[in-house]
């Protein structure tokens, strides 16, 4: 005979042990995603020399970011992306030289509401940005 099935053995008992064994079952709860929607001036910095100033815009659903992105070297483009916790991805297709790359942006949104990350150039060239909310 085990405990569960002896008399001293009351509902309550069995409710909270229960309730136990699911909540250390259940998966950890995630971070709620960043506020990152909005208009962001972007300065950026890439192996390849020189510093660039694009911008994009981000328009936000819980953790899927969608948006326009513009620069004098990309152009004008729609991007995807998602927000985990903190961490922003955004990404799209850009045309350097008449070949299309993919360019990735990856963030995490500071204490102080700017953006820090690196970029991929479609695996050409890597860079570093910095982003502030306008």
């Amino acid at each position: 005979m085990t405990y569960l099935d002896s008399p001293a053995a009351s509902p309550m008992v069995l409710a909270i042990g229960m309730a136990t064994v699911v909540t250390l079952m259940a998966p950890p709860a995630r971070a709620q995603p960043a506020a990152v929607a909005g208009a962001w001036a972007l300065t950026l910095e890439t192996e390849l020399g020189g510093a660039t100033t694009p911008s994009v815009t981000l328009e936000q659903s819980r953790s899927d970011l969608t948006g326009h992105y513009s620069s004098d070297t990309l152009g004008e483009t729609d991007v995807t992306g998602s927000v985990d916790g903190t961490t922003v991805t955004f990404s799209f297709d850009g045309e350097v030289d008449g070949f299309t790359i993919q360019v990735t942006y990856q963030a995490t949104l500071q204490d102080d509401g700017t953006l820090s990350g690196t970029l991929d150039l479609g695996g050409l060239a890597d860079g570093i940005f910095t982003g502030k909310k306008q």
